[in-house]
């Protein structure tokens, strides 16, 4: 494949995971988007949208860090490390600052300026400088100063005209005075005066607006906000041009005996006599192009932060090939959809507004996460396929892939090589008609194989909005002229299919849909109390569970059909809403949330994401709410839920939020047929243990009982799913001693059995 990107990374990778009340979360984080790097004693520090990572220059040992570290899932603005504290400090948009401590991994979030009574827009932390143990914060509202030794803030200067906000780009110490670029002239004042907060010991020195100053060897040099690079004159007391460069800078830094500027399509390295050693051009990055966005050199090796490619480093003197230095991930963090089999995650990228409008179009790639790690193929090699944004994978063969586009259409991946778009050329699919300038608009939302290994996809906006490819590649269409109230108006969104066959389709504006090709009926549950009992007519998803009930989410809260067998016998089907007991008062469960996925985990549990408020796991019946996970108790990165899905073998369910893509390690797995592969973990549990027992492989409705070695029963239990969890104590009152114990294992029948130890160690 012609510019395939593989992103094996052939450094050692860490990726750290910690437990939440013995919780797991596993992060899998894009960095391609760098947002700044640090120089360390042992190598470098480079901060990406909102996860960090170090290389070892000594060792190539790279590690990361997000937010199952306890990071934030804000867009990182500013990073720096400090070497005589050994501590990392991270700035960010919303004014949030986590000072890491390198020694142990311990963080600090410092929320001082978030809390600071400015407007939300003025907090961003635009630059660190440290000085005589006090780092300097740049803020788009002034200068912050933090004590790195006790960790806290001291004053704020407010150095604006009679002390007003003004943005401040970067700070410098020279000769005494600290200097500021801002965006209305360079300003300084005596850096031991023991009043900075005073705008009045701030004296303009020279006007315009300013995007970086730096000390560098005997000089000071600063850049005009249109890339003229000046250095001050002592004598005069003024800035003076030497270097006019050819568009606007990002980034300027002095270490490793260079000043190094970056601007979005080259990087300038100056020695200390000021003399130019390389320039590095965008171009010269073979298949790649990047926009620079930051460099730092150490060792005469200089790492180089791209707005989408990641880092790159060469050395300075005796040019040398680019290499990408960077932990594996997935194209981007902002992921629209996903989908997961036993042995692998797809990933897209595509979207569209809240009203299924995929304008303006992305030309983004795909990305497959498997035991070789993240394969990442780009727009160049997707047949020009815009807008992707849902994945199905043929459940009887799992190199066949399929994905639908909100604009070209339906694609086809075979062993991991996009082979066909199906289109209005070559298909049965239909592009949009009644808009004249929407030419080869071709919108696929869903699709679902059945029982059979027929492939079903829905076509907004046509006529004949039902398609299905066959197995023998022939395609049948079906209309939803007679079901729709106006097809020019109505998107679908996901699809599923039960195990009668019918399928059962999200629309914008009809409710949910079902079809049954068989009796060829279609049905339709919307908004009101005769038509579906919906909350509104705008529903987003329809999972089918574990026993026959659909679960139906929509952008005003949650409805239950009780059976999918009415489908056969109802004219009108009808959903109701699930009342829960909150605080002795009966509410409707997930009452006016937006839902955006349901997933049905092995123990029919429910995964319920939502476009602004976390992700909820529901019982079975949706009576209990197991969890709620938001981004102030969870490692997720952002409240705003895109997708849902589950490895079914695994129990793994990964959630694709806006601002990144994490994973929960859960034990709800599918059931297995029979106990034949029934296995115990971990085994023997030793003292340091502290997690559960997990009997895993078992059959649904399992019935499960562990004794003694003398036979006295400790535990008893019936299983949901394929696993079933232990926490060692004997029927919850204390935990058991060492020894052995007997796990006996029956279906529900008590046809078959199966018989396992484990072997406990106090």
């Amino acid at each position: 494949m012609k510019k395939r990107l593989l992103s094996l990374l052939l450094l050692v990778v860490i990726q750290m995971t910690f437990a939440q009340t013995n919780l797991s979360w596993q992060g899998y984080f894009s960095y391609n988007e760098i947002k700044d790097v640090s120089i360390s004693t042992s190598g470098i520090f480079a901060a990406s949208e909102n996860a960090l990572f170090s290389v070892n220059t000594i060792s190539n040992q790279i590690k990361t860090t997000n937010t199952v570290d306890g990071l934030s899932g804000q867009t990182i603005s500013s990073l720096y490390y400090s070497p005589k504290f050994n501590k990392s400090v991270v700035g960010y948009e919303n004014g949030l600052i986590i000072v890491i401590n390198e020694a142990d991994g311990s963080m600090l979030n410092v929320v001082d300026i978030i809390n600071k009574q400015l407007p939300a827009n003025m907090k961003k932390i635009n630059h660190f400088m440290e000085y005589d143990g006090i780092v300097y914060v740049s803020c788009d509202f002034g200068i912050v100063q933090f004590n790195l030794a006790t960790m806290l803030f001291g004053d704020t200067y407010f150095i604006g005209d009679n002390g007003a906000e003004i943005s401040i780009r970067q700070t410098a110490v020279y000769n005494g005075f600290i200097y500021a670029a801002t965006i209305n002239g360079i300003r300084r004042a005596a850096i031991t005066s023991a009043n900075l907060n005073d705008f009045n010991q701030w004296m303009q020195v020279i006007a315009g607006s300013w995007a970086s100053i730096e000390t560098f060897n005997t000089d000071l040099v600063a850049i005009s906000t249109s890339g003229n690079i000046h250095r001050y004159n002592s004598n005069t007391n003024s800035f003076v041009s030497f270097v006019v460069l050819s568009q606007p800078t990002v980034d300027m830094r002095a270490n490793d005996s260079y000043l190094i500027v970056t601007s979005p399509n080259s990087i300038y390295v100056y020695n200390k006599q000021m003399a130019l050693v390389r320039q590095i051009s965008s171009n010269q990055i073979p298949e790649s192009d990047p926009v620079f966005s930051c460099a730092a050199s150490a060792g005469g090796i200089i790492y180089i932060g791209t707005k989408e490619n990641g880092l790159f480093t060469t050395t300075i003197v005796g040019v040398s090939d680019f290499k990408n230095a960077m932990p594996s991930g997935p194209s981007r963090n902002n992921i629209f959809a996903i989908e997961a089999t036993s042995s692998s995650l797809w990933a897209v990228y595509g979207d569209y507004t809240v009203d299924y409008n995929p304008y303006p179009l992305d030309n983004y790639g795909i990305s497959k996460f498997s035991a070789t790690g993240w394969l990442n193929i780009p727009y160049e090699s997707v047949l020009d396929a815009k807008s992707l944004v849902r994945i199905i994978v043929n459940p009887s063969n799992e190199n066949e892939v399929y994905i639908g586009s909100s604009y070209s259409g339906l694609l086809k991946i075979e062993n991991d090589e996009p082979s066909v778009l199906y289109n209005q050329t070559n298909s049965g699919l239909e592009q949009i008609s009644f808009l004249p300038n929407y030419f080869n608009d071709v919108r696929v939302n869903g699709a679902v194989f059945d029982k059979s290994g027929n492939l079903w996809v829905n076509n907004s906006l046509v006529d004949n909005g039902i398609k299905v490819l066959k197995r023998d590649g022939s395609w049948q269409a079906f209309s939803t002229k007679t079901i729709l109230a106006d097809i020019e108006k109505s998107s679908f969104g996901r699809m599923t299919v039960d195990k009668n066959g019918t399928k059962w389709i999200a629309t914008s504006r009809d409710g949910i849909i079902g079809f049954n090709e068989i009796s060829n009926v279609l049905k339709k549950i919307t908004f009101g109390p005769e038509s579906g009992n919906l909350p509104i007519a705008d529903a987003r998803v329809a999972a089918v569970d574990n026993r026959n009930q659909l679960w139906i989410g929509t952008t005003k809260g949650l409805r239950i059909l009780s059976n999918v067998g009415d489908f056969q016998t109802e004219n009108q089907l009808t959903t109701s809403s699930i009342i829960i007991l909150e605080d002795n008062l009966a509410q409707e469960l997930l009452y006016e949330q937006f839902i955006t996925d349901i997933v049905v985990d092995g123990a029919n549990n429910k995964w319920i994401g939502t476009a602004d408020s976390g992700l909820f796991l529901v019982s079975p019946n949706g009576q209990q709410t197991l969890y709620h996970f938001t981004i102030n108790n969870s490692p997720l990165p952002s409240n705003v839920i895109n997708d849902i899905a589950i490895n079914s073998a695994t129990g793994e369910v990964f959630i694709a939020t806006d601002k990144g893509l994490i994973s929960f390690k859960g034990v709800a797995t599918k059931a297995n047929e029979d106990l034949s592969e029934v296995y115990v973990y971990p085994n023997p549990v030793r003292p340091e243990y502290e997690g559960t027992v997990k009997i895993a492989g078992l059959i649904d409705r399992a019935n499960v009982k562990i004794t003694d070695i003398e036979g006295n029963l400790v535990y008893e239990s019936t299983s949901e799913g394929g696993t079933l969890e232990w926490d060692t104590y004997a029927f919850g009152k204390y935990k058991v001693a060492s020894g052995v114990y007997m796990i006996f294992i029956s279906a529900n029948d008590g046809v078959e059995t199966k018989v396992k130890k484990v072997m406990i160690i106090r």
